[in-house]
C-alpha cells in the first residue's frame, strides 16, 4: 500500500532522530492514514485518506 492520501496527496516526510548527545539518524514521518468507505461519483469506494482530510469534511463517508 502506498503511504499517500488519495485526497490531498500527503506523503511521508524525512528528517532526523536527534539524541540528547545530538547524534542524528534518518527517520520518516508517516502521515496518519485510514481506509475509508467514501461516496465518490455516487458510488461507494474504499480509499486511503489522512485524518486532516476526514476532519475537514473533504470526504463524504458512506453509511
Amino acid at each position: 500500500m502506498a503511504k499517500v492520501c488519495d485526497i490531498c496527496g500527503k506523503k511521508p516526510m524525512v528528517g532526523n532522530n536527534v539524541s540528547h548527545a545530538h547524534n542524528k539518524s534518518r527517520r520518516r514521518f508517516m502521515p496518519n492514514l485510514h481506509k475509508v468507505r467514501a461516496l465518490i461519483d455516487g458510488r461507494v469506494k474504499r480509499i486511503t485518506v489522512c485524518t486532516k482530510c476526514i476532519k475537514a469534511n473533504k470526504v463524504k463517508k458512506a453509511v
